[in-house]
């Protein structure tokens, strides 16, 4: 059975390259939610001005990989504790969100943040917002998959590919064979 996950957790391309290594995971698109504007483009994300974060929407077979499974990922590959950014990346646009497409994913969300909070993983209070998806935009297509197609780019050296290390430490066993 497939089912959608909307998670933003600052830039999609490091939400993208992480989610791409899971098993269970059929597809990843980057995209922009959570705002006002419709059908928003990079630049007028990127202003802060339309209230949508970028996000990555996760198609995932839930007999393989559990709703539960890909917010335990998400709280560890993120600080859940920085409003409205990622280290530098600044804004409104790189908060963190969950955006629930029903009851149960809400339930869901809401217990692993208490979880989260209640274990004291994080110095600071966890400010991740749970809040139903309204709608969801689909990223331009240079911002799918980037990771993949630009290794060597600074950015994906210094940010991405330390969240992709991280996952396959922390998360071994959920990986697709062959990924290390």
């Amino acid at each position: 059975m497939l089912s959608l996950a909307t998670l933003g957790g600052g830039c999609f391309w490091c939400l993208d390259a992480v989610y791409r290594e899971l098993r269970g995971v059929e597809e990843v698109v980057a995209g922009y939610a959570g705002g006002e504007l419709a059908n928003p483009t990079y630049q007028q994300v990127c202003s802060g001005h339309t209230g949508h974060a970028e996000v990555a929407q996760i198609r995932h077979d839930a007999e393989h990989i559990t709703y539960r499974a890909l917010l335990e990922v998400f709280f560890t590959i993120h600080d859940p504790t920085q409003r409205d950014r990622q280290g530098h990346d600044i804004g409104s646009q790189y908060r963190s969100i969950i955006l629930y497409h029903d009851e149960e994913q809400r339930r869901t969300a809401e217990a692993v943040k208490r979880e989260i909070t209640e274990a004291r993983l994080w110095p600071r209070p966890v400010v991740t917002e749970i809040v139903p998806l309204r709608a969801f935009y689909e990223a331009e297509p240079q911002h799918q998959d980037y990771f993949a197609r630009h290794p060597d780019a600074a950015y994906c050296q210094v940010v991405i590919a330390p969240k992709v290390s991280k996952l396959r430490e922390r998360f071994r066993e959920r990986l697709r064979r062959g990924q290390v």
